[in-house]
């Protein structure tokens, strides 16, 4: 089963792929190297999802987001590579906008991990950090970038 019909048997779909808010693109390709920029959740409209994990936002929805940011950073993915069978995830920054106190920074990242897992099999997984943040672009909860592999 390929990685776009795997999303499509969760009930999932990839977003469409978000312009940057600054001077920046959303990938870049150095030989077979894929750079993701940072990406936060999405509502179904477009908009930032924001909120501070252990205040507004609990660790749950926080994953969910996480999930989220892992269909745009594969649809960035996507739009690079051409189709998902050829990506391998290296390595993923997960930060979380969380109060000072918080430290389930992992379980909130897991959204994103669990998901290129259940899409891209062994290629989904990779080595990651997972960090809390004071503040976020946007008051978002989560930003996460990645690190990718394009195979031919």
């Amino acid at each position: 089963m390929t990685p776009e019909a795997k999303l499509q048997s969760m009930g999932l779909e990839l977003p469409k792929l978000a312009s940057p808010v600054a001077n920046y693109v959303p990938f870049k390709i150095s030989g077979n190297m894929l750079y993701l920029s940072g990406q936060g959740p999405r509502d179904p409209s477009g908009g930032a999802i924001t909120g501070k994990v252990g205040k507004d936002v609990s660790v749950e929805a926080a994953y969910e987001h996480a999930k989220l940011v892992g269909l745009g950073l594969l649809a960035a993915a996507k739009t690079a590579a051409g189709e998902l069978s050829r990506i391998e995830v290296v390595k993923v920054l997960g930060m979380v906008n969380a109060v000072p106190e918080f430290t389930e920074q992992p379980k909130v990242i897991n959204g994103c991990s669990d998901l290129f897992v259940a899409v891209l099999g062994e290629r989904g997984r990779h080595a990651r950090s997972a960090v809390g943040m004071a503040s976020l672009p946007m008051n978002i909860s989560v930003e996460i970038e990645a690190v990718m592999r394009i195979h031919d």
